[in-house]
């Protein structure tokens, strides 16, 4: 559901997103997760109504914190995961978006 909410909001914005994984058809586990925040200053992920922020460098979230962010009841990566230069968005919150996306 929270996929076809940002496909709306991107394209309501006129934004294109790149897709490197398709997460219905390859599943990245909690190693393949964490790589992905190697890059980045910021982490902010929706989980429910709250929107967690964790900024890596200042907060110096552990593994496990990141993961609980990071990782669904699937054991898998949460989807959708989009990453905006040094910022990983990680599931939807619509003004999470419009502060990175613009």
């Amino acid at each position: 559901m929270t996929c076809g909410k940002t496909q709306g909001f991107l394209a309501q914005k006129g934004i294109t997103a790149k897709t490197l994984v398709d997460a219905r058809k390859e599943r990245l586990g909690p190693d393949d997760a964490l790589k992905l925040t190697q890059d980045v200053s910021e982490v902010i992920a929706a989980k429910g109504k709250k929107v967690v922020r964790l900024r890596l460098a200042k907060d110096k979230p552990t593994r496990d914190e990141l993961l609980a962010v990071l990782i669904g009841p699937s054991g898998n990566l949460r989807a959708p995961t989009l990453r905006k230069g040094k910022k990983l968005l990680v599931g939807f919150d619509p003004t999470a978006y419009s502060e990175v996306l613009g």
